[in-house]
């Protein structure tokens, strides 16, 4: 049986035009696009018409970096993959790229197969894998290029936390000439893990043990350092590299130098690295735990340049490295000791909307926001069409977006399983109203359509965004 859906009067953005167009949707799919009130319009017949007059109409969001059901520090992350997946579909993003996790002495298969088993029937949309390698040797490198062919074709190492995820300069060479043959992509956390944890031992002997020492420790400069190392590294061998969850301004400086150089280098950003500063880690009386994160927030200074980075596209995409841990009882694992603050912060319900204000603000343009959103993370992680457009053939992810809705950010209305918002109380202009997923409702005017199972996996073809 085919199911028809029509999405009339809306304004219809992509990153690459946006036009006054209805939508035709046809067994999951986008079919046809039209000028509103043409004949050619007006002659679809369908069994569900969407009226988005004075609304955008835009791609589901797809949010390249999350972490469901993470380990970490002793304890894992609040949101299940029935959880965030909901919750994302809320904040309008309708796919998510998270990351399965091999372990030191264990296969990638072993953990990418663990991961298909948490997320397997769960999901309220669609998802992906990449791959986090821990444990760099002969076997893994084999794997890696099994992994490409069946779909998993992005890689995560770590210059970050020694002892658990870490890769040193010479496994990180391996994996990227290894990736330089097989078409995968390397992401990288860019921290000088080593020389921080000097900082960090250095810092708890002084007494130095509140959260605000965490963003003291992990040093801009470090973070600059490693940011440069890796790019060197992915030259010498060849290879693509993607930077992920970039803070610094610092950064941001080796990533464009290196583009000016014509090298295919890519950075990410996230919302809490726009949008918050270390000012929030220094709130009193343990509040500031509630914002550790690696890498962590910077002082306010920084946020220009990445708002300049986005605009000149030295960075190209926003994810929101959602990982969250509750105040009660895991953040406070890190009472009287920063380093044991479980590290990561909840935000996959708000990117869509954060960066809604960010257009409102005269930060981007509105195609802008749907390019570092929807198309580029679909591109950039081998997605596109198929994600992050409105064309004819693309899934039917789309979003009614109304961009006069009010809202103000609260843990007390949002979906995330976890007890505190990282944005309480900050006042938005604009509100997603109806998510479809692959022409299904999801949210149907603000309320709840979805379930569980409907996400299904997506293998992805290789990096779409190379030069």
């Amino acid at each position: 049986m085919s199911s028809r859906t029509v999405i009339r009067g809306g304004l219809v953005i992509t990153a690459s035009d946006e036009i006054h167009a209805d939508v035709l949707i046809e067994d999951g799919r986008i079919a046809a696009l039209a000028a509103s009130g043409t004949p050619a319009a007006e002659a679809w017949n369908a069994e569900r018409t969407i009226d988005a007059t004075g609304k955008y109409v835009i791609p589901g969001g797809v949010d390249a970096h999350t972490h469901m059901e993470l380990p970490f520090g002793g304890t894992f992350a609040s949101d299940t993959f029935e959880t965030g997946t909901r919750a994302a579909a809320w904040g309008g993003t309708t796919t998510i790229v998270d990351f399965a996790v091999q372990s030191v002495g264990h296969s990638l298969r072993e953990g990418l197969d663990a991961w298909h088993a948490k997320a397997e029937g769960n999901c309220a949309i669609d998802y992906a894998f990449h791959m986090i390698v821990s444990d760099v040797n002969q076997e893994t490198l084999k794997e890696m290029d099994l992994l490409v062919e069946e779909g998993v074709t992005s890689f995560k190492q770590f210059m970050a936390y020694p002892g658990v995820f870490y890769s040193d300069d010479g496994q990180i060479l391996r994996a990227m000439q290894r990736s330089a043959e097989n078409g995968g992509l390397i992401m990288m956390h860019a921290e000088n893990g080593i020389a921080i944890d000097v900082l960090v031992e250095q810092a708890l002997a002084r007494g130095e043990t509140d959260p605000r020492y965490h963003g003291e420790v992990r040093k801009a400069l470090l973070e600059a350092e490693a940011t440069h190392r890796a790019i060197k590294l992915a030259q010498v061998a060849g290879a693509p590299l993607y930077v992920v969850h970039v803070s610094a301004m610092e950064a941001v400086a080796e990533l464009a130098r290196a583009r000016d150089e014509g090298l295919n280098v890519f950075g990410e950003t996230c919302p809490q690295y726009l949008f918050l500063s270390t000012d929030n880690l220094a709130e009193p009386d343990f509040e500031g735990s509630k914002y550790v994160c690696s890498t962590p927030l910077r002082p306010k200074e920084h946020q220009a340049k990445l708002w300049q980075g986005l605009r000149t596209n030295d960075l190209q995409v926003v994810s929101t490295d959602h990982c969250p841990f509750c105040f009660v009882g895991q953040k406070e694992l890190g009472r009287g000791d920063f380093s044991k603050i479980p590290n990561g912060l909840p935000g996959v319900e708000n990117r869509m909307d954060l960066l809604h204000q960010a257009v409102v603000d005269g930060h981007i343009s509105r195609r802008r926001w749907i390019e570092i959103a929807c198309a580029t993370p679909a591109r950039m992680f081998g997605m596109y069409p198929k994600k992050g457009t409105i064309a004819p053939g693309a899934d039917a992810d789309v979003v009614i977006y109304d961009p006069h809705a009010e809202q103000i950010i609260s843990a007390e209305t949002h979906h995330m399983n976890v007890d505190y918002s990282a944005y309480e109380g900050k006042r938005l202009t604009g509100r997603v109203e109806t998510v479809l997923s692959r022409g299904e409702l999801v949210i149907t005017e603000r309320e709840y359509t979805g379930h569980a199972g409907h996400g299904t996996y997506t293998p992805r073809s290789t990096c779409q965004y190379l030069t």
